[in-house]
Order: structure tokens, then C-alpha cells, then sequence
């Protein structure tokens, strides 16, 4: 089974108005950065987006934010995006804060096909409003639904064309978890490599998790560059 499609146009048929889009990436480090252009230039609008965090201004989520075409963000952490905290502020995007932890699990609970958890991070704050909570062995826990998506988008080192994956090191981050996580899922990859070149005991996602395979062309931007005097 061969899964590569030829251009990032390809990868994101089917993605339409309205649809919850994951994206793997913990900053600016192993995010699908051609799976978002290709989003931008369709123009899709009203997009529920999880992702860690939401790009930068002009580069990663950012594009799709300067477009307005997000309507929703559920994230961790947000600080790097000033266009992000101006919609945010004039009530034009729908943001629900998670902590990282609670996030993570969320999108691995869902893609293991898991409804809901209890987890004691956030009882007693605002992260815990309208959500149940109930106490095991005397201490209280607040009930967190896991998260699935119409797409999910990620970004890996290698892979074959059954889809099997390989991540290079901190480009681990969310991207596994998202890629269980998506009704379909699309790999952006660095190399495509033949079957069976891959050793079993490396692979990070098993191909059975992965619709369509992309060999993408990469900025790699630093989010924040830092050098010695």
C-alpha cells in the first residue's frame, strides 16, 4: 500500500469549512509547515485548531490567524503570537486555554478511544468551570473529554509508504499523539524511504495511523534564537 500523494494541495483534500484541524509541533520545532500553507491558499474558514501553541505572527498557525481563518484555538501556551492575543482580547477568536499535561492527554486519550478522564491539574481554577469533579482517595478531580480531529497534521523525519514514522529528536514533541488522534491523518516527512528499510524497534507512529504521506520542503524557522556574546 503506497499512501504518498504528490503535492500538499493533494494531502489536504477534503478538509473543509467548520472542521476541528490537530497539528503536531511544540513551538516552531516539527510543525507541518506545508500542510499549512496549503490550508492557508485553500481558504477554509471557521477552523477549530489544537496545537500546542499557535505559531508566531506570519509563520505556522500565525498564517492561518492573519487570514482569519481560525475560529477556535484550544492550546497550552500562546505567548509568542501577538495577533493572537489582539483577537483573542476583540472577542474575534474562541480560545480555550489547557494546561500542557491536561492537553497532551486529552489528544492521546482520544486517539486511543478514550471519552474522558479525571486529572487533578486545574481543580479549583477557572480551567475546572462547568466541568465535573469528583473525589478518589479524598482528593478531588476534575473530568477532561479527550480530543479527536476531522485532520490531523504532522511533521516527521522519515517514513515509508505504509506511513510508518520516525521523528528526529525534539520534532517529537505532539506529533505522535496527534497522529493517533485524527480521523485522517497527514504526514509531512523529510525523507520517504522503501519499505522495510525502517527498523521496527524506531518507529514512533505505526503506518496504520497514517492516510497520506507528504515529502515536504522545510524553513525550519528559529522561534527564538539565542547565541553567545
Amino acid at each position: 500500500m503506497n499512501k504518498v500523494v504528490q503535492s500538499a494541495e493533494e494531502a489536504i483534500q477534503g478538509v473543509t469549512d467548520g472542521m476541528t484541524l490537530l497539528f503536531g509541533g511544540f513551538g516552531l520545532c516539527g510543525i507541518p509547515e506545508n500542510s499549512i500553507e496549503a490550508l492557508k491558499n485553500l481558504g477554509v474558514k471557521n477552523l477549530t485548531c489544537v496545537s500546542n501553541n499557535a505559531g508566531v505572527d506570519g509563520f505556522g498557525l500565525g498564517k492561518l490567524m492573519e487570514a482569519r481563518q481560525i475560529k477556535k484555538m484550544i492550546s497550552s501556551y500562546v505567548g509568542e503570537n501577538a495577533l493572537f492575543a489582539e483577537l483573542f482580547l476583540s472577542g474575534e477568536l474562541e480560545v480555550e486555554l489547557t494546561p500542557q499535561g491536561t492537553l497532551a492527554e486529552r489528544i492521546r486519550a482520544g486517539g486511543a478511544g478514550i471519552p474522558a478522564f479525571f486529572t487533578p491539574t486545574g481543580v479549583g481554577t477557572k480551567v475546572a468551570e462547568g466541568k465535573p469533579v469528583q473525589e478518589f482517595d479524598g482528593r478531588p478531580y476534575v473530568m477532561e473529554r479527550g480530543i479527536r480531529g476531522d485532520f490531523a497534521f504532522v511533521k516527521a523525519w522519515k517514513a515509508d509508504p505504509f506511513g510508518n514514522l520516525v521523528y528526529r529528536k525534539t520534532a517529537r514533541n505532539f506529533n505522535p499523539m496527534m497522529a493517533m488522534a485524527g480521523k485522517i491523518t497527514i504526514a509531512e516527512v523529510e525523507e520517504i524511504v522503501p519499505l522495510g528499510e525502517l527498523d521496527p524497534d524506531q518507529v514512533h507512529t505505526p503506518g496504520v495511523y497514517v492516510q497520506r504521506i507528504l515529502k515536504g520542503n522545510f524553513e525550519k524557522r528559529i522561534e527564538q534564537r539565542t547565541v553567545r556574546s
